[in-house]
C-alpha cells in the first residue's frame, strides 16, 4: 500500500485548504481512509474517516463542522478540504488506511499511513 498526501502549505487565519490522499497498491472496497494529525510535541490524532465503498463518514470533535472528507474511488484518491484554519490547526496531516467494511468509528485499526503533507496556520 502506498499513500501519498498533498496539498499542504502556509495559510492565513482564516483560510481554507483542500488535502488529497493518493492511494495505490490494493483494491480499497474493503476498506477505511482516516486523515490524521500530528502537531509538534503531541499524539497523532483521528480528524477524520470515510468507508471507502460506502462514503459514510465520521468526524472527530476536533475539527468538526470546518472539516469535510470526501473520496473519489475512480481516482483512488481520498480529499480533506479543511475551512476556518486557525493556528492550533497546524500540524502534519497524513493519510492511513483501516482493513474494515463497516461505517468508519474512532476505534478502527490502521495500519498503513503516508509520509503526511505540513499545514502552517499563521496568524
Amino acid at each position: 500500500v502506498q499513500l501519498v498526501e498533498s496539498g499542504g502549505g502556509t495559510v492565513q487565519t482564516g483560510a481554507s485548504l483542500r488535502l488529497s490522499c493518493l492511494a495505490s497498491g490494493r483494491n480499497f472496497s474493503h476498506y477505511n481512509i482516516g486523515w490524521f494529525r500530528q502537531a509538534p510535541g503531541r499524539e497523532r490524532e483521528v480528524v477524520a474517516a470515510i468507508s471507502w465503498s460506502r462514503g459514510s463518514t465520521y468526524y472527530a470533535d476536533s475539527m468538526l463542522g470546518r472539516v469535510a472528507i470526501s473520496r473519489d474511488t475512480a481516482k483512488n484518491t481520498a480529499y480533506l478540504q479543511m475551512t476556518d484554519l486557525r493556528s492550533e490547526d497546524t500540524a502534519v496531516y497524513s493519510c492511513g488506511t483501516a482493513l474494515f467494511y463497516g461505517d468508519p468509528t474512532p476505534h478502527l485499526r490502521y495500519t498503513y499511513y503516508g509520509q503526511g503533507t505540513q499545514v502552517t496556520v499563521s496568524s
